[in-house]
């Protein structure tokens, strides 16, 4: 889940060995629950239903969902379509073929939280919007490969934000990735935009959501007057959005979540 900064709450940014490892277990329960909306997900399927679906995972695993009630929040996933970039409110409107969904899912267990992004593809999407999700997921890996220690948060930015730019893509500058523990948004902020070799120093075990916004118009958004909540491009233009959880490494990063799951699932139905 993307952060505002009146969010960001106060925690020690590097963990121990253990805490990483109750945070890995947070952010594969989040794959493995993103992976069971992998299994359903597609044309006249709802946002309702698969909220549903995965409550219920989060639930039966022994774990709470980490968005539900979260500073209001509704429901346990936010399902976000084409120009809904973040923070979509689950509905009964049934999905389209060529619609792309950013499915947010958050968990808490064992005093810690996971966090992580996915935008699947309905149906035949075209191929502007194809595009636009397969360059989202370089930049998250992009951004991800520089998560190790003696770099710098814009070393991350910028890696999303060039890559991004070079397509003509915007990059939301009003939402940033954060970092994770025992709270969902924890500092560092992590922007997707930025200069390289500047910002906060990267160090040795500290945990962070890396979650690249990319439109395909306009970086501007705004938030919904209705239901508060779910943040639209201002032109229009459709957007996507990926999301991995990553502890900074010595020479590497040490990645929590996986999207595993959810292509052995995606696969299964083909």
């Amino acid at each position: 889940m993307n952060c505002l900064k009146k969010f960001f709450q106060m925690g020690n940014p590097v963990k121990n060995a253990e805490q990483i490892e109750l945070l890995r277990e947070n952010n594969l329960l989040v794959s493995k629950t993103l992976a069971e909306v992998a299994k359903v997900i597609g044309e006249g399927v709802t946002g309702v239903q698969i909220d549903k679906l995965a409550e219920e995972f989060i639930r039966d695993h022994g774990a709470k969902p980490g968005f539900l009630g979260y500073d209001k929040f509704p429901n346990t996933l936010c399902v976000s379509v084409n120009n809904v970039v973040i923070h979509g409110i689950p509905n009964n409107i049934p999905f389209k073929d060529g619609d792309i969904v950013s499915v947010d899912c958050g968990t808490i267990y064992k005093g810690f939280v996971g966090d992580s992004a996915y935008t699947f593809t309905i149906g035949n999407v075209s191929q502007e919007a194809q595009q636009l999700v397969d360059v989202t997921r370089e930049c998250l890996k992009r951004g991800v490969a520089q998560a190790v220690a003696g770099k710098r948060i814009g070393d991350i930015s910028n890696a999303v934000q060039s890559y991004a730019e070079s397509f003509g893509y915007g990059v939301v500058r009003d939402m940033v990735g954060h970092g994770i523990g025992t709270k969902m948004h924890e500092k560092p902020e992590v922007p997707n935009f930025g200069k390289a070799g500047q910002g906060k120093k990267l160090l040795r075990g500290m945990v962070i959501c890396i979650e690249p916004m990319i439109t395909m118009g306009s970086y501007k958004i705004f938030v919904d007057k209705t239901d508060k909540w779910s943040l639209y491009t201002h032109d229009g233009s459709w957007a996507a959005h990926f999301e991995y959880a990553v502890a900074i490494g010595a020479t590497a990063p040490d990645i929590l979540t996986t999207y595993d799951y959810i292509e052995a699932a995606l696969k299964s139905r083909k």
